[in-house]
């Protein structure tokens, strides 16, 4: 697996919130894990922190051969711990009530992604011809889109498009989404704060990502594409894709 991450404070905030780690060996898979974390008083960075360490955590039993639906279940036990003990940190310290986090958390096979998802950050699977949107935002405008009250472009712009309806650590229990993906040579995964996907449109992305085989390059043409659409947020991207000669060295 070849994978690298890349996070920028932009051009506003004054403080990153955004953490990201990569793990290309996890005892035979990989894992990648993006938050990105709000709270005044610093406690978005620590909420952040807190996320992507205790996942970590959460996750050092997973092998690969453990049966799939025992993977979803470590992934949803980590991310629910973490919630608890994040949630647990703030309501004992004034400072930090109501901090929390987004959460994209993705183990890795040569041939399946499971992923856990809470908040707005995202995952994204690429190939030549489509970019797709593997999670759904927990966000108010994505609600306003299922109910067909305002229209996908609408959400892009909206005034309200970064009030998200489900984080990490703001309430004692969470629900995690799950996805199971399938995925092969030849395919890129983006997972990215909404500092990338809430200012550069998915076919951009797209066309960067296919643009730049190199995905160290391609993971620096995303941030700064994010930074000249305005950087009004922290950004932070993790591209992995499969190491084509290990492949064929395994084939």
């Amino acid at each position: 697996m070849k994978m690298v991450s890349r996070t920028d404070i932009g051009k506003v905030r004054m403080v990153n919130e955004d953490r990201a780690a990569i793990h290309k060996e996890l005892n035979g898979l990989s894992l990648a894990i993006v938050a990105d974390g709000m709270g005044g008083h610093q406690a978005g960075d620590i909420a952040s922190t807190m996320a992507i360490e205790l996942i970590e955590t959460g996750l050092q039993g997973i092998h690969w051969g453990m049966p799939v639906e025992e993977c979803k279940a470590v992934m949803k036990q980590a991310i629910e711990t973490a919630n608890e003990k994040i949630y647990e940190f703030a309501s004992q310290r004034e400072n930090y009530h109501g901090m929390g986090t987004t959460v994209v958390a993705c183990i890795a096979s040569q041939e399946l992604l499971i992923i856990g998802h809470i908040g707005d950050s995202r995952a994204y699977k690429i190939d030549s011809d489509t970019i797709t949107q593997l999670t759904e935002d927990h966000s108010l405008v994505y609600e306003l889109v299922k109910t067909g009250q305002i229209t996908l472009e609408e959400a892009d712009h909206h005034p309200r498009r970064n009030w998200i309806t489900r984080a990490l650590g703001t309430e004692p229990t969470v629900e995690v989404d799950l996805y199971e993906v399938a995925w092969r040579k030849g395919e890129t995964i983006l997972i990215c704060t909404d500092g990338l996907s809430g200012l550069v449109d998915p076919a951009f992305i797209k066309e960067i990502v296919k643009s730049h085989p190199d995905i160290e390059e391609a993971a620096t043409k995303l941030v700064a594409s994010a930074l000249d659409a305005g950087g009004d947020d922290n950004v932070t991207v993790v591209l992995f894709t499969h190491d084509t000669e290990s492949d064929e060295k395994k084939g």
